[in-house]
C-alpha cells in the first residue's frame, strides 16, 4: 500500500525507528527531535510492509494528540486506509472494550460515564448523607484520594483515612446502583475485563497486532498493566517518551514504565532521538547542563541543528510588579521588530497564582494575550445540563444526570421532593426515575410536586419514544423537549450581561449542533454521550483559535514551542516546590524545568524575584537552588537594574531607526 514518505527525509536514528517494525521498541524522544513525524512514518511504513490497517492501534494521551496524529498519517496514507485505523486516548479504548464486555463484572452494556462534574454532584450527595458537610471536606479532596488508590491498584476501601474509606466504598456503590463508571474504572475494568476473560483478551489481540503508544513517561502503573494485557507474543509494540519530560508524578505517571520497560517486555530495541530541530545551541546546551543533575534517567544529549542562536538571559527582579513591568515591556519593544506576531511570545510560570499581575501589565499596554486553561467548555452549566437532558434520553435510569436537572428550568421538583424520591428509591433497589414512575411514591407526595412529577416525566417519555419507536432524529427531538420547557428563556433569566445570555445560547446550540452532526454518520445517541464524556476530561483550550502573546503554566506548555519563551519565578519554593523539597519529588521539578527552557525556540529570559507579594504579604524570596546548576557558557547573569540603566547597543539603535524608516516610508 503506497505512502508519500521517504527515508530520505529522516536523519539516521529516526530511519531505524521507523525501519524498527517488530518486536518490542521503545523511542527516546528528547524535546524538539521530530517525534510526531517519527512516528507517523513509522505507521507509513508499517502499510507499505502490508500490515493491514485495522490491526494498527495508536493510543494518545489526550483526544486533541489523538486527532492530530490521526490527520498527519492521514496526509501520509490513502483516506481508506487512515480510517480502518484506531487512533484513540486509553480511556477511549477502554470505552470500545466495555462496550462488548462489561456485562461480565455484572453492569449492564448501556453503563453511562460520570463526567467530573457528575462525580462532583454525587460526592457532595454523599458527604450530606454522610454528615461530612459538617467537617468542611471538599468533594475534590475525597475524589481526589479515590482516583489515586484506583490508578495505584488500591482498593479504596482501604484508604488510610476511614471517613474517606467509608465514602469511598458508599461512592462505589452509588456508581454501580447507577449502571454509570467514572473515568478512573473505564482503565480499571478494562484491564480486569482482559487480565480475567482470556477469550476477550484474544479477541482484541488478534485485532490489534501492533501498538504504539504516545507520551509514555506519561503512563501509569494501571496502563502499563492495560498494555501487558493487550500486547501478546511476538510483543509487536511500540512506545515512544521521553524520561526528561516524565513531569504529571503527582497524577500517578510512573517513570519506572519508561526506565525499566525491559522489565516488563524482554529485550527492546531503544533507538534515541536526539537531534532537536527547535531550539538554539545556547537553549539547548543550558538545558542539558540542567537535566544531567537527575540521577537514574536514561543517558541522552540533545544536540541542536541551529548553531549559536543569543545568551540565554536570567534577570534578577526587585519584586513581581517590576518583573510583570519588564516582561510586558519586552514584549512591547519585541513586536515591533520585523516579523514578530503577539503569538511568538510566551510567558511560563509554576502556578497560576503567577498570572494575575502579568495579565494586569498586558492589559495597561493593550497586549493582546491568551491565557490555556480557562473554563472548559464542558464545565459550562448549560453544556452540563442539555447533556444531562441527552443522558436521560438515552437512559433515564442514570440517576446523577436526572437529579442534576429534575427542577432546571423551575417546575415544582423541590429539593425535598428530590430527596425523597432519593431515599425512595435507595430503600426499594430502584432508579429514581423509576420511583418517579411509581404510584407508590408519588401517592406519598403533595398534589402539587406529584402533578409537576407526572408532567416531567410524560414529558421526557415522550421524548425518549419519538428517539426509540418513531425513529426520530436524537438532535432534533432534544431541541424540541428544552424549547417546550423554555430552557432557553429560563437561563437567560440568571444572565447578568448581553454577552454571556448570547455564549449561553451558543453553548445549547454547540451541544445540539454536535448531535446532529454525530446523528448524520448513522451513530447512536449513546456514542456521541461516550464522545462528550471523554472530550470533558480536562483537556486544555485550543490555542490556535485564540490571538495574543501566551500566558500558560509549564504543565500546560509540555508539546508547545515558542519564539520568545520568559521563564518567571525561578525562586526556591516556587520552583523548586516547597513541597517537593519536602517530599522528595525535586527531580520532578528539575524536569519541569528542563521542559520550559527547551519550549524557547530563538529567545529565552528566565527572572526571579527579591520580594513577592504571597497571600497579602511581602514575602523576601531566594533563587532557584537549580540557577546554580546551569552551566554559565551560554548564560548572561544580569538584573532589572542594570538592564534599565543601560546605554542601547548601536544594534538596538539601528533597529530602532531601521523600524521608524519603515513606518515612514509605509506611510
Amino acid at each position: 500500500m503506497a505512502s508519500s514518505f521517504s527515508f530520505d527525509s529522516l536523519n539516521q536514528a529516526q530511519r531505524q525507528a521507523v525501519a524498527a517494525l517488530d518486536g518490542p521498541v521503545m523511542i527516546l524522544a528528547g524535546a524538539g527531535t521530530g517525534k510526531t513525524r517519527t512516528v507517523t512514518c513509522r505507521i507509513a511504513h508499517m502499510l507499505e510492509k502490508k500490515i493491514p490497517p485495522g490491526q494498527i492501534l495508536a493510543v494518545t494521551f489526550t483526544n486533541k494528540a489523538a486527532a492530530e496524529m490521526r490527520d498527519r498519517i492521514g496526509g501520509m496514507v490513502s483516506k481508506k486506509a487512515a480510517s480502518e485505523m484506531t487512533v484513540c486516548t486509553f480511556h477511549s479504548l477502554c470505552v470500545r472494550l466495555l462496550r462488548g464486555g462489561i456485562d461480565k463484572l455484572g453492569y449492564k452494556k448501556n453503563f453511562s460515564i460520570c463526567s467530573h462534574s457528575d462525580q462532583v454532584g454525587l460526592m457532595k450527595q454523599l458527604l450530606v448523607r454522610k454528615g461530612g458537610s459538617d467537617e468542611k471536606v471538599k468533594p475534590d479532596t475525597v475524589l481526589g484520594a479515590i482516583s489515586k488508590a484506583k490508578n495505584k491498584g488500591i482498593d479504596p476501601a482501604e484508604l488510610e483515612d476511614d471517613f474517606f474509606a467509608m465514602l469511598a466504598v458508599a461512592y462505589q456503590n452509588e456508581l454501580r446502583a447507577q449502571n454509570a463508571v467514572d473515568f478512573d474504572d473505564l482503565l480499571l475494568f478494562g484491564e480486569k475485563i482482559l487480565r480475567e476473560h482470556a477469550d476477550v483478551r484474544e479477541i482484541f489481540r488478534q485485532r490489534f497486532t501492533r501498538v504504539t503508544v504516545d507520551e509514555f513517561q506519561d503512563t501509569n502503573a494501571l496502563q502499563m498493566q492495560l498494555l501487558q494485557q493487550l500486547v501478546g507474543p511476538p510483543y509487536h509494540v511500540c512506545v515512544v517518551g521521553d524520561d526528561d519530560q516524565s513531569i504529571y508524578g503527582w497524577r500517578g505517571a510512573e517513570t519506572a514504565n519508561i526506565l525499566e520497560f525491559e522489565r516488563f517486555f524482554d529485550n527492546p530495541k531503544i533507538v534515541r532521538l536526539e537531534e532537536n530541530y527547535r531550539s538554539t545551541h545556547a537553549v539547548l546546551h543550558t538545558a542539558n547542563s540542567l537535566i544531567k543533575h537527575n540521577r537514574g534517567r536514561r543517558e541522552k544529549i540533545l544536540r541542536s541543528t541551529r548553531k549559536g542562536g543569543d545568551p540565554v538571559r536570567i534577570v534578577a527582579m526587585p519584586g513581581d510588579d517590576e518583573e510583570a513591568e519588564f516582561i510586558a515591556e519586552e514584549i512591547l519593544a519585541g513586536k515591533s521588530a520585523v516579523g514578530r506576531q503577539w503569538e511568538d511570545f510566551a510567558v511560563l510560570f509554576r502556578t497560576n497564582g503567577q498570572s494575575r499581575k502579568l495579565e494586569l501589565a498586558l492589559r495597561e499596554r493593550k497586549i493582546p494575550y491568551r491565557m490555556v486553561g480557562a473554563q472548559s467548555f464542558y464545565d459550562r452549566r448549560e453544556v452540563r445540563d442539555v447533556l444531562a437532558y441527552a443522558q436521560l434520553l438515552a437512559s433515564p435510569d442514570a440517576d446523577v444526570p436526572l437529579l442534576r436537572i429534575l427542577n432546571a428550568p423551575n417546575r415544582g421538583i423541590g429539593q425535598s421532593t428530590a430527596v425523597l424520591a432519593t431515599d425512595w428509591s435507595r430503600e426499594h433497589h430502584e432508579s429514581v426515575w423509576q420511583a418517579l414512575c411509581d404510584p407508590d411514591f408519588t401517592d406519598t407526595i403533595g398534589p402539587k410536586s406529584r402533578a409537576a412529577i407526572e408532567s416531567f416525566v410524560a414529558l421526557v417519555a415522550g421524548a425518549k419514544n419519538r428517539i426509540d419507536l418513531a425513529g426520530e432524529n436524537p438532535a432534533e427531538v432534544l431541541h424540541g423537549m428544552l424549547k417546550e420547557m423554555e430552557y432557553l428563556q429560563w437561563i437567560e433569566r440568571g444572565c447578568k450581561t448581553d454577552s454571556e445570555r448570547q455564549q449561553r445560547g451558543e453553548g445549547i446550540q454547540m451541544v445540539i449542533d454536535s448531535l446532529r452532526a454525530h446523528a448524520a454518520k448513522g451513530k447512536k445517541l449513546q456514542s456521541f454521550l461516550d464522545d462528550s464524556a471523554l472530550a470533558s476530561d480536562r483537556e486544555d483550550d485550543d490555542l490556535d483559535k485564540k490571538q495574543g502573546a501566551t500566558l500558560i503554566t509549564l504543565h500546560a506548555s509540555k508539546g508547545l514551542e515558542f519564539p520568545i519563551v520568559f521563564l518567571v519565578g525561578l525562586e526556591e519554593g516556587f520552583l523548586p516546590h516547597t513541597r517537593s523539597i519536602a517530599e522528595g519529588t525535586k527531580d520532578e521539578e528539575r524536569r519541569l524545568l528542563y521542559v520550559g527552557i527547551t519550549r524557547a525556540q530563538d529567545n529565552l529570559t528566565m527572572t526571579y524575584c527579591s520580594k513577592r507579594i504571597k497571600w497579602g504579604q511581602e514575602t523576601g524570596c531566594q533563587p532557584s537552588s537549580f540557577i546554580g546548576e546551569l552551566d554559565d557558557e551560554h548564560l548572561e547573569h544580569t538584573s532589572y537594574d542594570d538592564i534599565l540603566g543601560a546605554e542601547p547597543s548601536s544594534d538596538e539603535l539601528d533597529n530602532f531607526f531601521g523600524n521608524l524608516k519603515g513606518m515612514l516610508d509605509g506611510i
